[in-house]
C-alpha cells in the first residue's frame, strides 16, 4: 500500500471525471451542494440544541416548570434570546436528515450508473477485457474485472460520499463548537499558570492519543480488506465455474476433486477472514473503550467547577455536549477507522484496475501486430512474428496471400500456433510484430467453443446482431440447415443453452449463425471438432450451397476435413521457430 499523498490523487481521480466533465455533473452538482447544505444545517442545529440544552437542564435546577414546559413544546424568551422549543426544533431536524439520507442515496445511485457506465464501455473498448485477461497480474488488483465493475464501485460511491460529508459535517462541527466550549472552560491554574479554554486542549490531547492509538492498531486492516475481497472473489469464480461445466464433471465423476479445489479457495478466505477478526477485535477494544471513556469523561473535567459554584447544572451538561462535540470531531478519523480501511483497499483496487484498462487501450493504440482494412480482396500476412505472454515464438517471418472464393484448410501439431495465428487475423493477439491486411467485406470467426448469451434460443442463433433484424422464416431455415430442426419450437424460451446444449449442438448452432449473418469470409477454428466425420461433411457441404461467395479458412485436425478444402497450409515448427507452407514445401 502507498503513502497518503499518492493514494488521494488516485481517489480524486477516480471521482472527479463526474462532478466534472460527464453529461451528469450539473444535476450531480446540485445534488452534492444540496446533500451539504442539509448536512451543515444538521450541525447548526447541534449547536442551537446545545444551547436549548443548558436552558433546559437551568430549567429543571430552578424547578421552573413554566420555562421546563416551554421548552419542550413551545418557545422561552430568555433576556438575548428566543430559544425553540424541542418538538420544533426536532421536526425540522427529522425532516433534513430524512431529506438528505434520501438525496445520497439517490446522488449515489446516480453516479454508480455512471461509473458502471463508463468502466464497461473502457473495458469492452479495443478488446480491452481480452488484452487484461492475457497479460494482467492477479498480484496487481486486476483480477476478477466482474468485481471491480460490480462490487467495487458500488463501494467506491457510496463510501466517498458518506466518508466525505461525514468529514465536512465533522470539520464544521469542530469549529462550530471550539468557540463555544472555549468560553465555556474558563482557565485552569496549574503551578501559578493560567491555563486559558483548558477543556479545548484537553479534547485535543485526548483525540490525539486516540487517533495514533488506532492508526497503529488498524493499520494492517487496509491490507486484509484489499486481500479479502480477492479470495472471495476466486472462491466465487470457483463455484460459477463448476456450474458453467456440470456435465464434464459429472462425466469425470470429478465431485471429490471439485470438493477439494472448493474447500481449498475457501481456506484463504477463512484465513484471512481470521486475521481480520483479530486485528478488529483488537481496533474494536480501542474504539469502544475510547468511546464510553469520552461518555463520563468531560463531566469528570468540568466538575470542579459546577461543585465550586461557578456554572449550573445547564452549563455543566452545555460544556459536557460541547465537549463531546469538539472531542468526536476530533476523534473522526479514530471512529471511522474501519470504513476508511476498506474504502481505501477498494480505492486501491479500482486505481490497478483503472491503471490495466489504461495501458491496453495504450497498447490497442500502437499495436505491435497492425490490422488495416485493405483494398483488395484478398488477405494478407507480412512478416507475422507470433509470441506467447512469456516470449516464446510460435510463427516468425509469416509472408501470405490468401485469395477470395478459394477454401483453406490450416492443420499442425496441438499447439503449434494455429490459433493464435487466427487470433492476429481476428486483430486480437497483442504479442508479436508484423502487419495483417483485411479483405474488403465482412469477416466472421467461430472458434472451437462457441458463446452463448444469456436469453433466449433466438437471440442465441443471431448473436451478434439484433434478433429483430431476422424474420422467423430466415431464422428457421438457419436452424434446419445446421442439423438442429428440433430446437425450432423452442426459439422463444429462455433457457440456459450452453449448459443444455450438446457439444455438438453448439457447434451447430454457431454454424448456423454464420448462415444467417453470410459473411464474405468465415474463420473455422475447429469449429466442427464435436461431430462425427459425416456430419462435418455434411455441414461444410451446406456452407459451400448456401454461401457459395463466401471464403471459407479452417482450423482441422481431421482428414476428411482438409480433404473439402481448396488449399491446404501446414504450421510446422523447426528448431522452435514457425512457420506457415504448403504440405509440398515441407516435405522438400
Amino acid at each position: 500500500m502507498r503513502n497518503l499523498g499518492p493514494f488521494l490523487k488516485d481517489a480524486w481521480r477516480l471521482a472527479k471525471p463526474y462532478f466534472r466533465s460527464s453529461e451528469e455533473r450539473w444535476s450531480a452538482r446540485v445534488l452534492l451542494v444540496s446533500i451539504i447544505a442539509l448536512n451543515l444545517m444538521m450541525v447548526g442545529m447541534n449547536v442551537i440544541l446545545n444551547f436549548w440544552n443548558r436552558a433546559f437542564f437551568n430549567s429543571l435546577q430552578n424547578k421552573d416548570w413554566h420555562a421546563f414546559f416551554n421548552l419542550l413544546f413551545l418557545y422561552d424568551r430568555t433576556p438575548n434570546s428566543i430559544m425553540p422549543g424541542f418538538c420544533l426544533v426536532a421536526a425540522i431536524y427529522i425532516t433534513v436528515a430524512v431529506t438528505s439520507t434520501y438525496l445520497n442515496q439517490w446522488l449515489q445511485i446516480r453516479w454508480r450508473r455512471w461509473l458502471t457506465g463508463r468502466y464497461l464501455n473502457a473495458w469492452l473498448a479495443e478488446r480491452a477485457y481480452y488484452r487484461i485477461s492475457l497479460t494482467a497480474a492477479a498480484e496487481e488488483g486486476t483480477d476478477n474485472p466482474d468485481q471491480r465493475i460490480s462490487d467495487d464501485l458500488n463501494t467506491f460511491a457510496g463510501s466517498t460520499l458518506s466518508l466525505g460529508l461525514d468529514l465536512l459535517s465533522n470539520v464544521v462541527t469542530l469549529f462550530s463548537f471550539l468557540g463555544i466550549l472555549w468560553s465555556l472552560s474558563g482557565p485552569l491554574h496549574v503551578f501559578g499558570f493560567n491555563i486559558p479554554g483548558y477543556m479545548v486542549w484537553v479534547a485535543l490531547i485526548y483525540a490525539v492519543l486516540g487517533t495514533w492509538a488506532t492508526h497503529l492498531v488498524g493499520r494492517p486492516l487496509v491490507w486484509l480488506n484489499f486481500r479479502q475481497q480477492r479470495v472471495e472473489a476466486d472462491f466465487r469464480f470457483t463455484l460459477a465455474r463448476m456450474r458453467e461445466n456440470v456435465e464434464g464433471i459429472a462425466l469425470y465423476g470429478g465431485e471429490a476433486e471439485e470438493r477439494q479445489g472448493f474447500l481449498h479457495r475457501f481456506f484463504f478466505v477463512v484465513e484471512n477472514w481470521y486475521r481480520i477478526m483479530y486485528r478488529t477485535l483488537l481496533l474494536n477494544a480501542l474504539t469502544v473503550g475510547y468511546s464510553q471513556i469520552a461518555v463520563v469523561f468531560p463531566i469528570v473535567v468540568a466538575a470542579p467547577r459546577y461543585f465550586a459554584g461557578q456554572i449550573p447544572l445547564g452549563g455543566l451538561t452545555q460544556t459536557a455536549n460541547a465537549f463531546g462535540q469538539v472531542q468526536g470531531a476530533m476523534s473522526w478519523f479514530v471512529q471511522a477507522y474501519a470504513s476508511l480501511a476498506s474504502w481505501r483497499a477498494t480505492v486501491e483496487r479500482l486505481t490497478y484496475f483503472q491503471h490495466a484498462l489504461d495501458a491496453a487501450h495504450l497498447a490497442a493504440s500502437d499495436p505491435a501486430i497492425r490490422a488495416t482494412p485493405g483494398q483488395a480482396d484478398t488477405l494478407r500476412l507480412s512478416n507475422l512474428t507470433l509470441r506467447l505472454p512469456n516470449g516464446e515464438s510460435l510463427l516468425a517471418g509469416a509472408d501470405l496471400a490468401l485469395t477470395p472464393h478459394r477454401s483453406v484448410v490450416i492443420t499442425g501439431r496441438s499447439g503449434a500456433g494455429k490459433s493464435t495465428v487466427f487470433r492476429a487475423i481476428a486483430g486480437i493477439w497483442p504479442f508479436g510484430s508484423g502487419r495483417v491486411e483485411w479483405p474488403k467485406g465482412r469477416t466472421m470467426f467461430l472458434p472451437q467453443r462457441p458463446y452463448l448469451p444469456l436469453g433466449t434460443l433466438r437471440k442465441a442463433v443471431t448473436y451478434p446482431q439484433d434478433p429483430t433484424r431476422f424474420d422467423d422464416a430466415t431464422i428457421v431455415a438457419a436452424l434446419t440447415d445446421a442439423g438442429l430442426a428440433h430446437l425450432i419450437p423452442r426459439l422463444n424460451e429462455e433457457a440456459p443453452w450452453a449448459q443444455i446444449l450438446s457439444g455438438g449442438e453448439q457447434q451447430r448452432l454457431a454454424l448456423a449463425r454464420a448462415l444467417l449473418l453470410r459473411p464474405d469470409w468465415l474463420f473455422l477454428d475447429e469449429a466442427t471438432a464435436s461431430l462425427d466425420p459425416e456430419s462435418e461433411a455434411a455441414l461444410y457441404r451446406t456452407l459451400r450451397e448456401r454461401l457459395p461467395r463466401t471464403t471459407v479458412v479452417s482450423i482441422a485436425h481431421s482428414n476428411a476435413v482438409t480433404a473439402l478444402h481448396d488449399r491446404h497450409l501446414e504450421l510446422v515448427r523447426d528448431g522452435g521457430i514457425g512457420r506457415l507452407a504448403e504440405p509440398a514445401e515441407i516435405a522438400a
